[in-house]
């Protein structure tokens, strides 16, 4: 694992998410998993890779130097762990991975309130709203092989849905969840994500949860996933596909009281690396728990 820093924080309107690799990195808690008794870092072997050297007056010309960076670490066999940094970072992971991977290879699965996959904004053709697009219209990645998980709110509109249809995109919407529960939607994407390309990045944007748990954020939408079902669904996802890259955006630590969305994000980052963990050691189960958790053995 190389976890690296992407502060990138133009794209969203206002300031604060630039500053989320420095508050996963004063986050100095436990990473072992009493649910799994898997420690991860006794399993895996990370590095800080550092912070990518983004330009602070230009989103479009930050993208290169990540992406060129994400690429270096897929070379080498490692898995890149992105900080962010706001979602436009989204568009140099993907792309530096599929450049290592192939376009056809690599599939993304997207937490997210927001589609972000608008089109131009205000002339600038990168932005926190628009990576998904980017990706799909510049070839870096088939649109079948996107999942969207957790849209709600008031964006995008019609046209919006037609284009993920159109390109062959996968979306489950809170209504979705709302109308058939979780358990039968979270199947759903578990089961597509295995049945998907050779390779997985997952992409985190932390407002897919409700901001009663991350309102440290720049966009925070009501109603979303709670840390309960976003645990289990990505150390699931992490422990029965080939993830090669994980990535964590729009973490505002400035507008995040008592640290609540910090904890929940670094939560989020452990419970990965656990199930990658749990994959290499051969117990790639979503359903994997240590017997001494289960029960206490009365029953």
């Amino acid at each position: 694992m190389a976890f690296l820093g992407a502060p990138v924080d133009m794209g969203v309107g206002f300031r604060g998410a630039g500053e989320g690799p420095t508050a996963l990195r004063a986050m100095r808690r436990s990473v072992g998993s009493m649910e799994t008794m898997v420690r991860w870092r006794s399993e895996l072997t990370a590095v800080d890779y550092g912070n990518a050297p983004i330009d602070n007056l230009s989103v479009e010309r930050s993208m290169p130097p990540i992406r060129r960076m994400v690429r270096e670490i897929a070379e080498t066999g490692a898995i890149p762990v992105i900080i962010g940094g706001d979602h436009s970072i989204e568009f140099a992971n993907v792309a530096g991975l599929a450049d290592v991977y192939g376009k056809e290879n690599v599939g993304v699965i997207h937490f997210d309130a927001h589609y972000d996959a608008g089109g131009s904004r205000h002339g600038h053709l990168i932005s926190h709203a628009q990576p998904v697009r980017r990706l799909v219209d510049d070839g870096h990645i088939l649109g079948r092989n996107f999942i969207q998980v957790g849209l709600r709110g008031s964006w995008p509109g019609p046209e919006g849905f037609e284009w993920m249809r159109e390109n062959g995109l996968r979306y489950h919407t809170m209504a979705e969840i709302d109308r058939e529960g979780w358990t039968t939607v979270m199947q759903r994407v578990l089961d597509e994500a295995n049945d998907g390309p050779e390779y997985l990045h997952i992409s985190f944007d932390i407002d897919v949860m409700d901001p009663a748990y991350t309102s440290g954020t720049g966009t925070p939408v009501p109603g979303g996933l709670t840390p309960r079902e976003v645990f289990y669904m990505v150390r699931g996802l992490c422990s029965e596909n080939n993830v090669v890259g994980f990535d964590l955006v729009e973490l505002n630590p400035l507008v995040d009281p008592g640290y609540t969305t910090v904890l929940n994000a670094k939560q989020v980052v452990d419970e990965c690396m656990t199930g990658i963990a749990l994959r290499k050691l051969g117990l790639g189960n979503r359903d994997y728990l240590s017997p001494l958790t289960r029960g206490d053995g009365r029953r």
